[in-house]
């Protein structure tokens, strides 16, 4: 499918996986690439759980980079097909296209690999797509933004 664009703004990001509602979560425990990416239950402090999802260039069709919206020099990052997080420069960032499936979004890495939800608690995999529900996600629009 072709990709289609995204408002930018500050999202939570839910995982389609069997239980209560899960959603993407920075850890607070770096290692070697930053820190892991899980799906977690929804936490009162949402500094780990909202995302800005913004154009990685201000041009039409320009894939889009995710960071910490409570965090913004901690984008996510991907190494060893795995997510993470990690303050690193922007150019550093991983860039994503989503496309529209059944029951909400496929978000892709710039190599077409698809961020895969095992279960909760599971760091975020990217892998080759699939009509899987573990790589379906939802986008849920909280604001606009950042708006210093």
């Amino acid at each position: 499918m072709a990709p289609i664009p995204v408002k930018p703004g500050i999202y939570k990001i839910h995982a389609h996986i069997i239980g209560p509602t899960s959603l993407l979560t920075a850890t607070e425990h770096a290692g070697q690439h930053g820190a892991p990416v899980i799906t977690d239950r929804l936490n009162p402090l949402p500094i780990e759980q909202e995302w800005l999802v913004e154009p990685a260039e201000p041009v039409p069709g320009a894939p889009y980079v995710i960071h910490l919206a409570h965090h913004e020099e901690a984008g996510l990052v991907v190494a060893e097909d795995k997510l993470w997080v990690n303050s690193v420069p922007r150019p550093e960032w991983a860039k994503f296209t989503f496309e529209q499936v059944i029951g909400g979004l496929k978000i892709l890495s710039e190599k077409g690999l698809a961020l895969r939800a095992g279960h909760r608690g599971a760091q975020i995999e990217l892998v080759a797509p699939r009509p899987e529900f573990q790589e379906t996600w939802t986008l849920e629009f909280m604001s606009p933004g950042n708006e210093d």
